[in-house]
Order: structure tokens, then sequence, then C-alpha cells
């Protein structure tokens, strides 16, 4: 499998998107043994693994991330630094290589939660696809209209694209009866997308359900991993104007966040108070507590995701302003967790003083204290 970038424009696509961060890492890869005794080779050949799989978590993450941030023409050369390495590694066809799959199909398919903020115009979808996805045909691309801005839903490929490479996912998954729930459920939703993007809801939505139910069974039924095929399975009811059910499905995305967002600030206050505890005569060992970290990509993922309900929920012309404190204190506890404590402190004020306009008023207590929290941390300028 040859991999080239054909002019300066790729070239610089490649630099900006991920070889600046693993050109140093590709200098022993792509460098030949030299004549080794055989132990001496052994060992080489082990250490070259370990380099080749930290490449790719490292372009698979970068990619992720570059598509949660809706940069989708960044995240195709890191997806396929993905790729290659992947087949380098693993083979050909292995199921090692279904996430780069996805990848590459979402960076084309570039439908992360458009719905949310945007309308599609219906006058320029693609046609429907007959059977297999890889029969999908290449129109015009669909436009949508939302923030005052036109972008394409097709974004850096096309759906015939996407539906390439997930058929290759496909493939590999039917030849894998061990394959794994969690990367069948990252299959199943990257399929609801292609189908969302073609305009074929029913299918988008068979697809985004046995994601919710995969991603359930391997992570959890209120998993953050789950969160994500309600979120777009919203967005498509969204897409139809079926408001009763999409309001449902995004406060359910809320609650998801909103507890895992919850514990993650109570597990930061453990461990800064272990911290503050610890005695300066004892060993200098790092805090052991149970700490589920968000990577960079599900830090993506909460922001694009979280903000897009919130547009939601602004916007709309029945408010609800119990669920808009609720994203609000969400989001409040993400950018807390970043540090970015102007921006945490700002959109706890606007839930503290929208949950002060209700009757009930049992979240105040949380969100004042995540106030003090906040307001307690040295850097925080108001």
């Amino acid at each position: 499998m040859e991999w080239r970038l054909f002019d300066v424009d790729h070239q610089k696509a490649d630099w900006v998107s991920i070889h600046e961060k693993i050109c140093q890492l590709l200098i022993p890869v792509c460098t030949s043994l030299p004549s080794l005794t055989s132990e001496e080779r052994k060992h080489r050949v082990e250490q070259l693994v370990k380099r080749q799989k930290y490449i790719i978590d490292l372009t698979s993450s970068t990619a992720q991330k570059f598509i949660f941030d809706g940069k989708h023409e960044k995240a195709l050369p890191a997806a396929l630094h993905a790729l290659r390495f992947s087949t380098k590694v693993y083979g050909s066809s292995s199921v090692q290589l279904v996430p780069a799959y996805i990848l590459l199909a979402e960076a084309c398919i570039a439908f992360q939660g458009r719905a949310s903020s945007a309308v599609i115009v219906p006058c320029l979808f693609y046609a429907q696809p007959e059977g297999h996805p890889g029969r999908f045909k290449v129109s015009p691309p669909v436009f949508c209209v939302g923030q005052g801005k036109r972008f394409l839903i097709d974004g850096v490929g096309n759906l015939q694209q996407a539906s390439n490479y997930l058929s290759q996912a496909q493939w590999i998954v039917l030849r894998s009866p061990d394959c794994s729930s969690a990367f069948q459920h990252r299959l199943h939703r990257s399929f609801g997308l292609l189908y969302a993007a073609d305009g074929n809801f029913d299918q988008a939505l068979y697809h985004l359900a046995n994601d919710i139910y995969l991603a359930s069974s391997a992570f959890g039924l209120k998993s953050v991993e789950a969160s994500g095929g309600y979120f777009h399975m919203a967005n498509v009811f969204f897409c139809q104007n079926k408001m009763d059910i999409a309001n449902s499905l995004y406060a359910e995305v809320t609650d998801i966040w909103h507890t895992f967002l919850v514990k993650s600030v109570q597990t930061q206050e453990q461990i800064h108070k272990l911290r503050a505890e610890k005695s300066p005569f004892t060993e200098d060992k790092e805090v052991e507590v149970s700490e589920d970290t968000m990577t960079e990509a599900q830090q993506a993922e909460a922001i694009q995701v979280l903000n897009a309900v919130l547009d939601i929920r602004e916007k709309a012309p029945k408010q609800q302003p119990e669920e808009t404190a609720r994203v609000l204190h969400a989001l409040a506890m993400l950018y807390y967790l970043f540090m970015d404590l102007s921006k945490a402190y700002e959109i706890g004020m606007k839930a503290f003083d929208l949950l002060k306009q209700l009757p009930q008023q049992e979240s105040l207590e949380a969100i004042g204290y995540l106030l003090k929290l906040i307001d307690s941390q040295p850097s925080c300028t108001k």
C-alpha cells in the first residue's frame, strides 16, 4: 500500500494536521535495521512495534479531536497515518484497522451534529441509497444554513468516499466474529451519520439504535460513549421536526454528561485535598485516586455536544429553563475542569440566575457550590 502526498497543499495540510507532532517519531520507524544479532534484532523489532502503536494512538486521537472540532480537512491526514501504521502493525485485514477507517469516513461525512445549530435545506439531497451503502451516488452537495454560515454537509470528501471506507470496515468486522461491541458501535454510528447526511433518516435511526445498544452493552447504559448515539439520533428527529422526541433525547444526553462531569469535579476535589494534606516529609509519590481522566477527543466532544444542545435550548420556541440551566451547569463544570475559570464562572452565574427565577430551586445549591470552587482558585478572574 503506497502513501504519497501529491502536491504542496497536501504536504502543508499533512504538516499542520499531524506530521509536525510525529516527525521525530518517524525517524527510527522509517530507518532500516542494521546488521544485528538475532537477540538484538528481536529487541529492536519490539521497540519498533511499541513506537508504531504509540503513533497509531496519537494520530487516531488527533484525528478524532479534529473531527469533533469541525476541522475535517485536518482530520484526514491524521487518520491516513493511523491507517498506515495500523496496517503495518496488524496487517491489512485486522479488526484493529476499523477505527482508522471510521475516522476517515467521518472526516468525509462532516456531519457531526450540525443539525443542532442548522436547518438542512431539503432541495439538494443526495440520491437515496439502494441496498448496500457502497451504492451511494455522487450528486450535488447538501448545504446547511445556520449561525449566518453556509457549509457543505459532505465536508472534505463526499458520501461515496465515506461509504467506501465504511464498506472496508464492515467487511473486516463481518470476517471477525469476535469483534468487540466497542468497535461495532462506532461502525453503526458512522453508518448512521452517513445515512443522515444522505437524507435516509429511517436507515440512520436504525444504525444509531444499534450504536446505542452496543455502546451501552460495552460501556454502560449511561456512559458518555453511548451518549453520542443519543445525540445524533436527536439530531435526526430534529431534522424531521419531531421535537418532542428530539427534546427527550437531548435531555438524556445532558443528563449523561452532567452525571459524568459531577463525578469528575468530585474526583478533582479529592485529588486537590489529598495533595494539600500530603506531608512534605513523606516520599514524593503520586496521589493514588481512581480517576477517569477525559481524553482530548472526549473534551472536544463534550464542548461540541453541550454547546449544540445549549443552542437548541436557547433558541427553542417553547423555553425549558430547567433543562437550559442543567446544560449550563454541565458546561460550567467542563470549563472548570479545563481551568478556563472565567468562562466557567460566567456560565455558572448564568445557570444560577436562571434557576433563581424558578419555583423549584433544588439545583441552586450544587451550582452555588461550583461557583465557590471556581472562586477559590487563585487564578480566577471574573
